[in-house]
């Protein structure tokens, strides 16, 4: 059974800095391209940032210059490291793997961001 388990949200000012970070198990994690996506209230779910798994990264151009996405197969473990942190990034974050038909996601983690 696949299992993506978050970690890493919480509260920080404005400027702060915060990384996520999503171990997952039950599959060949290597094999996934991964993400984040982020959901704030009243909000759709929106893709943050993106890394295949051959490594080509993309990110969201709210984002762009600020997060960024890596992986560490060896330790099934992928990260988003956010900088420069805005009010409006306030949001759950979910991690996200993606091969073929087979899609799973973390349960959440709260990022808030106060001014």
């Amino acid at each position: 059974q696949v299992q993506l388990v978050e970690s890493g949200g919480g509260l920080v000012q404005a400027g702060g800095s915060l990384r996520l970070s999503c171990a997952a198990s039950g599959t060949r994690f290597s094999l996934y391209h991964v993400g984040w996506s982020r959901q704030a209230p009243g909000k759709q779910r929106e893709l943050v940032a993106r890394i295949t798994s051959s490594g080509t990264t993309n990110y969201a151009d709210s984002v762009k210059g600020r997060f960024t996405i890596s992986r560490d197969n060896a330790k099934n473990t992928m990260y988003l490291q956010m900088n420069s942190l805005k009010p409006e990034d306030t949001a759950v974050y979910y991690c996200n793997i993606q091969r073929f038909s087979n899609d799973y996601w973390g349960q959440g983690t709260q990022v808030t961001v106060s001014s």
